[in-house]
């Protein structure tokens, strides 16, 4: 009866044993299984979230391009009547092409469409609105994404769209020449001494001045550098880049001005020499120096904006 009782004992202790680690081995090939589940899942989500982020952060670089092709189109001698339609077909393009793209290389099926082109507080700066819709397998994602693209660098498209490629103007050396276009335009608007204006040059490529206040202007040496880097400055006055396109000199959103600069020996009262004031308020202004053939020729409230007022 003992050995009974033993051989039961050992019998029962070896099948809880057994039972035992079945269910340890189980309980391990369980979690194993949800830990592989898991990181499955984290990697599927990390990967979704960077092609989310990836075409997000790329918006601005596509909105600037977008601009960018605009521009050529005005220096190919052909107008824009709607600057902000043009940039979206344009943008909406670009899209188009990198949608495919991004479903070639990420199996990732995407939807946009551009739903604006605008104005900011900034002349600098052109604001993009992007409706996005993104799936991958079971992971979707639906957002109106909004990005800002910078203008800085691009060319200023006001001359050759204001004046046209017919006006004999010519770009070289990062200015505009405009040999006898502006002067031709002065003289068809019975604008005075437009003769002052021949050969006048302008800064090519949008600058921000870094003068600011631009009271600084009246430092000694700060306008010499402002006129040789070629800046542009803010001014609730001057025309926005997207009107820029449009040849438009002036325009009710906040803009940005420059320096038309003339050479010339001769001291007639003429346009003063902001580009706003030159294609569309068409108001005097005087040499800050007369005996300097590169003088600036400034009307009296920018000289105070510039700090110049007791110049001349």
């Amino acid at each position: 009866m003992k050995i009974d009782s033993k051989g039961n004992l050992i019998v029962g202790a070896t099948a809880i044993l057994i039972v035992s680690l079945l269910l340890i081995c189980i309980f391990v090939i369980t979690s194993i299984n949800y830990i592989q589940t898991e990181n499955i899942d984290s990697q599927s989500n990390d990967n979704f979230k960077y092609i989310i982020e990836d075409y997000t952060q790329n918006l601005k670089i596509y909105g600037r391009d977008a601009i960018a092709k605009t521009t050529q189109k005005v220096f190919n001698g052909l107008p824009v009547t709607n600057s902000e339609k043009q940039i979206k077909n344009n943008l909406n393009k670009v899209l188009d092409k990198k949608n495919k793209e991004y479903e070639e290389k990420y199996d990732a099926k995407i939807i946009s469409d551009v739903l604006s082109v605008e104005n900011t507080d900034s002349p600098w700066k052109i604001l993009f609105k992007v409706k996005l819709n993104i799936q991958k397998d079971n992971e979707k994602y639906s957002k109106i994404i909004e990005k800002n693209a910078s203008v800085e660098g691009l060319r200023d498209p006001l001359p050759i769209a204001k004046l046209t490629i017919l006006s004999g103007i010519l770009t070289y050396d990062n200015q505009i020449h405009y040999k006898t276009g502006l002067s031709a335009y002065m003289l068809l608007h019975n604008l005075d001494s437009p003769e002052s204006y021949i050969e006048a040059t302008a800064p090519l490529y949008i600058k921000k001045c870094p003068y600011d206040p631009y009271i600084h202007h009246g430092d000694p040496g700060v306008l010499d550098d402002c006129l040789k880097q070629g800046y542009f400055h803010e001014s609730a006055d001057g025309s926005c880049y997207l009107c820029r396109l449009e040849g438009k000199g002036k325009c009710p959103h906040y803009g940005f001005e420059v320096f038309i600069q003339t050479h010339t020996p001769i001291k007639n009262e003429t346009l003063s020499c902001s580009d706003h004031v030159v294609f569309a308020d068409h108001y005097n202004g005087k040499k800050i120096n007369p005996d300097d053939w590169n003088s600036l020729i400034l009307d009296s409230s920018h000289r105070k904006k510039y700090g110049l007022i007791n110049d001349g």
